[in-house]
C-alpha cells in the first residue's frame, strides 16, 4: 500500500511518460517516384521500396509511404504533393522523379522548375528531401542527356540536398538486371538499387 503522495505521483508520471512516448507516431518517409519505385513488372514485395521497409525495421522506427506511380512525371508529382504532405506529414521525402520527363523529351527548364517546386513544398512542410538522380539513354543527344543529369546536381547544390547521383548505378545495361524493355530493372536488381540509396539515406535517419 502506498502512503506517500509523492511516490504515487512519481509512479503516475513514469507511466504517463512511457505511454506518451509509445503513442508518438513513427516518423514517415514519403517515396515520391515513378515506375522504378512502383515495382513495375514485379510483385510489390520485390521492389526496392519494400526492401527498404524491411531494412529499416531492423534498426529504425520509420514508416514508409510509397506514393510512386508508373509513368509519373515531375508535373504529376508536383500536382499530387500537397495532398500527400497533408495526409502523411512525412519527416523525409525521397524524390525519384524526372526519368519520364527525360524519356518524353520534356523541356529541362520545366522539369527543373517542377522538381524545385516539389523540394520547396516539402521543405515548407518541414520534410527533408533526398534527391535521386537519373541518366537517360544517349540517343536523346549528348547536350540533352548531359544537361538532364546535371539538373539533379544543380538542384542538390542549390537546396543543399543529399543526392544519389545515379539511381541505376551498377544496374543499367547489366545482363540479367534489366527487364526485356531495357528500361525497368528486374527483381534481382532491386537490392542494388536500395544499396545505391541507403548510404545517402542513413545520415538523414540518424539526425
Amino acid at each position: 500500500m502506498l502512503h506517500k503522495p509523492w511516490l504515487r505521483l512519481g509512479i503516475f508520471l513514469v507511466v504517463w511518460f512511457t505511454t506518451a512516448a509509445s503513442a508518438e507516431p513513427a516518423p514517415r518517409i514519403l517515396v515520391l517516384g515513378d515506375s522504378l519505385s512502383a515495382a513495375y513488372g514485379l510483385n510489390v514485395e520485390q521492389g526496392w521500396v519494400h526492401l527498404l521497409e524491411q531494412r529499416l525495421a531492423q534498426k529504425y522506427p520509420h514508416k514508409v509511404i510509397n506514393a510512386s506511380v508508373s509513368g509519373e512525371t515531375t508535373g504529376g508529382g508536383l500536382a499530387r504533393l500537397p495532398a500527400l504532405l497533408k495526409q502523411h506529414q512525412p519527416a523525409l521525402v525521397i524524390l525519384e522523379l524526372g526519368g519520364n520527363d527525360g524519356l518524353r523529351g520534356h523541356p529541362l527548364n520545366i522539369m527543373r522548375r517542377q522538381l524545385a517546386g516539389i523540394i520547396e513544398q516539402s521543405q515548407a512542410a518541414d520534410a527533408r528531401v533526398l534527391l535521386v538522380g537519373m541518366h537517360i539513354p544517349s540517343n536523346y543527344g549528348q547536350r540533352y542527356t548531359q544537361q538532364f543529369h546535371t539538373t539533379y546536381r544543380q538542384l542538390a547544390e542549390q537546396y543543399q540536398l543529399p543526392l544519389v547521383d545515379f539511381f541505376l548505378e551498377g544496374v543499367a545495361l547489366q545482363p540479367g538486371l534489366m527487364q526485356r524493355d531495357g528500361i525497368h530493372p528486374t527483381a534481382e536488381a532491386q537490392e542494388k538499387m536500395l544499396d545505391n540509396v541507403w548510404p545517402v539515406l542513413v545520415p538523414m535517419l540518424e539526425r
